[in-house]
């Protein structure tokens, strides 16, 4: 019988549980913006709503970071942590292109 596939450790295995929990209150505060638009909301208000959005999206996105930073590169094999380096590099040049 073969041998289950085992979940590959990644930077935020650690910490699956509050990652997962904190995408669902952004979840909950994407609908939240839906209700205030199909409820005709001032605009500002719906703005603001979304910055905060976008910063708590931010903030996940940094803590992705920091723990692919600490295990997928520095924790890679000696030859790999270059490319690694550039494969992150190139994601936080993405998430810095925003908007």
């Amino acid at each position: 019988m073969p041998q289950p596939l085992s979940t590959p450790t990644r930077g935020y295995t650690a910490t699956k549980d509050q990652l997962l929990a904190r995408l669902g209150r952004i979840e909950g505060q994407v609908r939240g913006i839906e209700r205030m638009v199909e409820e005709d909301r001032y605009c500002i208000d719906v703005l603001t709503q979304i910055s905060a959005i976008q910063a708590a999206l931010d903030k996940v996105a940094l803590g992705l970071l920091d723990g692919h930073a600490h295990t997928c590169v520095i924790g890679a094999e000696p030859a790999e942590q270059d490319a690694r380096t550039a494969e992150m590099m190139a994601a936080v040049g993405r998430l810095m292109r925003r908007g």
